[in-house]
């Protein structure tokens, strides 16, 4: 099924947007700096990309999940979307993890407090 991969993305990008908007994790939070950091990990990483298609290290294997649009050769469409998905959710999941030790961490002074 054409395109699949790509709706797989941005559902996946749809659910990390909802746990974001609800936890205030990234976006949510601090929007330009979220923005930003997912634009320039984007580029960079489809500059890695394009470097790896260069040396011949990378290739697109043929998938019938893939609408078949190419940006150049071997860079898929869904590649720009899939690279912008990893960024934000290793974004919403370091603000969780920080959210996470911040508890631990204010819980663990309690109880050294109490005793």
């Amino acid at each position: 099924m054409p395109g699949l991969y790509l709706v797989v993305i941005l559902v996946s990008a749809a659910g990390v947007a909802a746990l974001d908007a609800r936890f205030r994790l990234a976006a949510w939070r601090t929007p330009g700096r979220t923005a930003a950091a997912v634009a320039l990990g984007t580029v960079f990483f489809l500059a890695w990309d394009l470097a790896g298609i260069a040396l011949g290290i990378f290739v697109k294997g043929d998938s019938p999940a893939l609408l078949g649009i190419d940006l150049a050769p071997h860079l898929p469409l869904e590649e720009p979307f899939f690279l912008a998905f990893l960024c934000y959710l290793a974004l919403v999941v370091w603000g969780g993890a920080g959210r996470l030790l911040e508890r631990d961490g204010a819980g663990a002074s309690a109880d050294r407090a109490s005793s």
